[in-house]
């Protein structure tokens, strides 16, 4: 059998959530070389339980060409300022939309900061795990195409973006991976210091239906991180 080439030859943009979890999944399975998890840090107040989740994730997986995550820092204070994902206060409740969750530009900084990271490690495939049902402008397959052309000619190097899964909704994301032991993701808005998960706010509720639509048996209380 051939020595693995431990060489990452693409990057996945992931979080400890249900859809970059089962990106990582198919990125594991589609790459030639290994695949390295980037993880994107704004300062948020959820993004320990995502760092742990992340870690944990890949150590369940088990993938031998799936690398250990890296944490790139973009602080992004001066630009929210006391916005709700930075104070908890009025985090977006079990009633809401998905609009109420959108965060000004984040697909845009995330991409910006892992196009220099992989231009940097010679990786040239980049994969987000974006949803059919995702609504904002920074999610669309132009941009994408838009943001792979200006990154590559501003780096010098070519940079793909891929989204995979752009086509799917979440109940079809959760059949196609059902062997996967996704009840290990972690999606919350307002999580307990311990980052145990509300159970009550957006992402919350967004999981728990997923998975009840998807004919999972979903439980009352949530398991931390």
């Amino acid at each position: 059998m051939p020595a693995l080439n431990r060489r990452p030859d693409m990057a996945v943009l992931a979080s400890g959530g249900m859809d970059s979890a089962c990106l990582l999944e198919w990125a594991a399975r589609r790459a030639r070389g290994a695949v390295r998890p980037l993880y994107v840090s704004f300062g948020l107040r959820w993004e320990p339980g995502e760092w742990k989740a992340l870690r944990r994730w890949v150590r369940t997986l088990k993938r031998p060409n799936l690398l250990p995550p890296v944490m790139l820092r973009a602080p992004a204070g001066d630009l929210y300022g006391d916005h709700w994902s930075l104070s908890g206060r009025g985090v977006p409740g079990s009633r809401s939309r998905d609009s109420a969750v959108y965060l000004p530009g984040r697909n845009l900084l995330m991409l910006s900061k892992t196009a220099v990271y992989c231009a940097q490690a010679g990786i040239r495939t980049l994969a987000i795990g974006t949803l059919s049902a995702n609504p904002f402008a920074d999610a669309t397959p132009k941009f994408f195409s838009d943001f792979s052309r200006i990154a590559s000619r501003a780096l010098g190097r070519r940079i793909r973006i891929v989204a995979p899964f752009r086509r799917l909704t979440k109940r079809r994301l959760i059949r196609r991976f059902a062997h996967l032991p996704l009840s290990l993701c972690f999606s919350c808005l307002r999580p307990s210091a311990g980052c145990r998960p509300c159970g009550r706010c957006n992402k919350c509720v967004e999981w728990r239906r997923a998975l009840s639509a998807a004919g999972w048996r979903v439980r009352k209380t949530f398991r931390p991180c």
